[in-house]
Formats: C-alpha cells, structure tokens, sequence
C-alpha cells in the first residue's frame, strides 16, 4: 500500500492554475537545465506531448516551461511574467506539439541550442502533484524524480566504474538512497544515477574525474520550497 504525505494530499506552493502543467512544469525545466550544462544556451525547442500538447496554452504549461528553464521556482511570482524575461536575457524558446511515444500524457522533450550550435535533449513527465520524472538524456533512457540529490555520471563502460565511484562517495560520507545504471551497447557509452540522502560536496567531483573514462559529471540538488 502506498504511503501518502501532505505534500500529495494538500500540493505543492505554487503560481496556478495547476500543480501538473504548471508546478510540475516550470520543476522540469529548472532541472533539464540544470542537466543541460553550464554552456550558455541561446535557444529552447520545448516538443510537447499528450495533454501537454493540447493545453500548454491555457494552463499555462508555456509560460511554466520557459520559467523553469530561467532558473525560476514553481512558487515565483515571476512566472507569469517568463516570456518577457526570456526576451530581455536574448534567450529564444519554440512550443512544437509532438507525438513521442508511448510516454506519459504531461510530458516534454527540451532541445537546449547552445551558442556553439550543440545540443543537449532531456526528457520528462509531469507526474501530478508537482512531482517529476526525468526519462531521457541525449536519447539515453534513465529515471530520476529530482525529490534527492542525484549525481549523473556519463563514462565509458568499462569494468569496475560503479565500485570505484561508490567508494568515492562513501569516502565521502554520503548514504547512497538509489543507484541505477544504463547502458546502450557494451563497452560503449554507460551512465550511471546515484540519487543520496545528503548533498554531495562539490569536492567530489574532481576526485570522480580523476578515474578517467568520464564523459561528463551533473549535480542535481532538489527544489525546495521557500528557498
């Protein structure tokens, strides 16, 4: 039987009109771009999906993605206003309805264009309540909430990796809450998720890039209300 908290039952602090297409959506876009990196993107394809697709409009999902990507929290009376913000700071955004699968019906396909013409896609679903689920990284299938720490290691996949980065981390302190790894093919491009108890000291970092074979490294550190 599943265990509900408060934040299930009453929701979450937030600019309306609701806590999936709008709380839920300006949390997925504060955390894509979070996981799209420190490079100064120009541009922001938003592909929408499902009931997203059909009424980012009147629900205000729009204006909740472009905020998220901003860097503004769900409860920001800034929100409304996103579009203009946008404006001001040069950042260009597109809403393109699409079909992406057998996916959730509140779900988004970010393509962040960086000023050097890269990019970076991240995927998620607006799962109720203002809760979250990210499921794709550059066309790498994953699953985090974002409710935990979480440290995204891309490497090579070669042997010992997941022992090595562990240790790292307990020598660390942390507890780790979840760990799953993914892969496409062996030997190849893996990735691995640590979602932990307590955040993971910016130190770290350097001691995991040390290992070699490391592709990129993101922290992610939950949204908390009021902060």
């Amino acid at each position: 039987m599943r265990e509900y908290s408060c934040f299930d039952i009453l929701g979450p602090i937030m600019i309306g009109p609701s806590s999936s297409h709008t709380a839920g959506a300006a949390r997925l876009g504060k955390i894509a771009a979070i996981i799209a990196g420190e490079n100064k993107f120009t541009k922001v394809e938003f592909y929408l999906h499902g009931s997203f697709a059909k009424t980012y409009k009147g629900h205000g999902t729009d204006k909740a993605l472009v905020a998220g990507v901003l860097g503004l929290n769900p409860w920001d009376e800034m929100l409304k206003d996103s579009f203009q913000i946008a404006k001001k700071r040069e950042l260009q955004f597109e809403f393109i309805e699409s079909n992406l699968g057998d996916e959730h019906p509140n779900t988004v396909k970010f393509v962040f264009i960086e000023e050097n013409k890269s990019t970076v896609e991240v995927m998620g679903s607006s799962v109720g309540g203002g809760n979250i689920k990210i499921t794709e990284i550059d066309g790498q299938k994953i699953e985090f909430t974002g409710n935990y720490p979480t440290l995204i290691i891309r490497h090579k996949d070669t042997p010992g990796m997941i022992s090595k980065v562990s240790t790292i981390i307990y020598e660390a302190g942390i507890n780790i809450a979840f760990l799953k790894v993914y892969r496409k093919d062996r030997g190849h491009s893996a990735a691995m998720i640590f979602e932990t108890d307590s955040v993971i000291p910016v130190g770290t970092n350097k001691r995991i890039k040390e290992l070699g074979n490391i592709e990129s490294i993101r922290f992610i550190n939950p949204i908390i209300e009021g902060e």
